[in-house]
């Protein structure tokens, strides 16, 4: 007799996890996180984009950094082209691995460092599309509008988000350990957030993304 198999649907394209750090965490660095994590900040901020003003007695300074997602040079190759060059998904792809390694340590899931290259405790990886029979080539024109549910439903979880990291902060502060629970809805919604921006704006794949913050 054949045992039931309960039905698991197909993994998203756009995979997403982070290790729990099961161990003390360093509660030094958990207290100054913010200020800890400036430096790694101005990296980011110099290969994804942005731009840093001040002011002092005799005028004003700026600097800006270049970079950033590429969005609309690939739109426009899918479009016109029916190809996405593979540099330009390798740099979307290491860029939103960078930034998730500095996301998930101001949010407090690890205490070592971000690098620059090492994946570390942050996997996320979507493969590299065939473009002709895997992508819609008009698809890309109205993504951003499909994902506008999506866009929705984070508003109120990166609300939740916002309220897990500070009593995630004061739990490590007291018991040097990050609760599992909270843990798992952070990761989540860092999930959740990656397949929308695979979607709709690094345009990987056509698959809708799933409202859950599941695998």
């Amino acid at each position: 007799m054949q045992e039931y198999q309960p039905y698991q649907p197909p993994a998203y394209p756009v995979t997403f996890a982070v290790d729990y750090p099961d161990r003390p965490l360093n509660r030094l660095t958990t207290f100054f996180r913010l200020i800890v994590a400036i430096p790694i900040f101005i990296v980011l901020g110099s290969v994804a984009g942005g731009t840093w003003q001040w002011s002092y007695d005799e005028g004003e300074a700026a600097a800006a950094g270049a970079g950033g997602l590429l969005f609309f040079g690939p739109l426009l190759l899918i479009v016109f082209r029916q190809k996405y060059p593979r540099w330009w998904f390798d740099w979307n792809l290491e860029l939103q691995r960078f930034a998730n390694r500095v996301g998930t340590y101001v949010l407090l899931m690890n205490d070592r460092y971000p690098s620059t290259d090492d994946h570390q405790s942050v996997h996320l990886d979507y493969r590299y599309p065939e473009v002709r029979t895997e992508l819609n080539r008009w698809l890309p024109l109205v993504k951003w509008l499909l994902a506008i549910p999506h866009y929705i439903v984070l508003f109120f979880l990166h609300i939740g988000l916002l309220v897990a990291v500070i009593v995630t902060w004061f739990a490590v502060l007291f018991t040097g350990r990050y609760p599992r629970g909270l843990f798992d809805y952070v990761e989540g919604v860092l999930r959740w957030q990656n397949r929308v921006t695979g979607y709709a704006v690094t345009l990987v794949t056509d698959q809708y993304p799933p409202f859950r913050l599941a695998p």
